[in-house]
């Protein structure tokens, strides 16, 4: 006869009182559900068991809300910090793109500008762009892409949509510095629109500033005279616009005042430039200062040799 186990369960140990148990517990489970289910006998008894239990569930779940919690709020955190740095680069490449258009619109205004200069002026032009600018505070000039390759020479007359910027000075094979009219070393033969009174207007190291010396009060010159190139000297076409008059320093007991003058053309602004395309001839300075009208430099002063640097 088998030998019963040692772990062998109670409830079906010894003739058979254990199985009438079981059924007897089976058929009053069955009967309390079927009571419960028709009739709610066990609703209040369940409410309590939900009261006294709730706190102890919520106590153990408390860690993994807490978590979960956790990781929602380091989650969405990051979430928003990447959409932030996205929105932050695309907000950088935006600007940079309408920076760009902007720069693109004043070009194409400068184009058109230059293009309108180029038909009222009914001369042979070549369009040039800007290279380079010398960083020297005492030496006013630019380098431009066109050279000796370009047909350009020493001495061409330089504009922009505005007006006179300055001449080319040294030329290589593919570019050409350009000395602009500010230079202190720069001096340009113009006339009065008005008046017809003919000068130089002399470069004064200002990008803003010309300078007149030495014109007799007679000349009645004003504010707001406006200066174009004169042709004299043959070095640029008469008629350029140069300047206009911004002050004019003297009394009527002296015989000559002194009047300052502001380019016409975007000096410090510039990125396209016109250059005459046609033969001119160099300065003459006995020819300009022989003319009667011819106001002279200030004392102490020559007029500046521009064929060298």
């Amino acid at each position: 006869m088998p030998v019963q186990s040692a772990d062998q369960t109670h409830l079906f140990s010894g003739h058979g009182a254990g199985t009438l148990r079981l059924v007897v517990l089976l058929a009053v489970a069955s009967a309390l559900m079927a009571s419960d289910a028709r009739f709610g006998l066990l609703q209040a008894v369940r409410a309590k068991g939900a009261a006294i239990t709730g706190p102890i569930y919520w106590l153990a779940t408390t860690p993994k809300r807490l978590g979960e919690s956790a990781w929602r709020y380091f989650g969405d955190r990051q979430t928003l910090l990447d959409e932030n740095r996205s929105m932050r680069e695309q907000l950088l490449l935006d600007q940079a793109n309408l920076g760009r258009l902007a720069t693109l619109v004043r070009e194409n205004e400068s184009l058109r500008g230059l293009l309108g200069a180029r038909a009222r002026l009914g001369l042979s032009v070549k369009l040039a762009e800007l290279v380079d600018v010398d960083l020297d505070p005492f030496r006013h000039r630019l380098m431009i892409d066109l050279g000796q390759s370009s047909g350009i020479r020493p001495g061409q007359a330089v504009l922009d949509s505005r007006g006179l910027v300055g001449q080319t000075l040294e030329v290589s094979e593919h570019q050409s510095t350009v000395i602009l009219l500010t230079d202190p070393s720069h001096a340009v033969p113009v006339r009065v629109e008005r008046t017809g009174l003919r000068a130089i207007a002399y470069g004064t190291g200002s990008s803003d500033r010309l300078v007149l010396s030495h014109v007799p009060f007679s000349a009645n010159l004003q504010v707001g005279d406006r200066l174009v190139s004169s042709g004299l000297g043959g070095r640029f076409p008469a008629g350029l616009p140069v300047a206009v008059i911004t002050e004019v320093r003297g009394d009527r007991s002296a015989t000559f005042a002194n009047a300052d003058a502001h380019p016409v053309a975007e000096i410090e602004q510039v990125q396209q430039l016109l250059v005459l395309d046609q033969e001119l001839s160099a300065i003459s300075v006995d020819s300009i200062e022989s003319d009667p009208d011819f106001v002279g430099p200030p004392q102490g002063l020559s007029f500046p040799n521009t064929e060298q640097p």
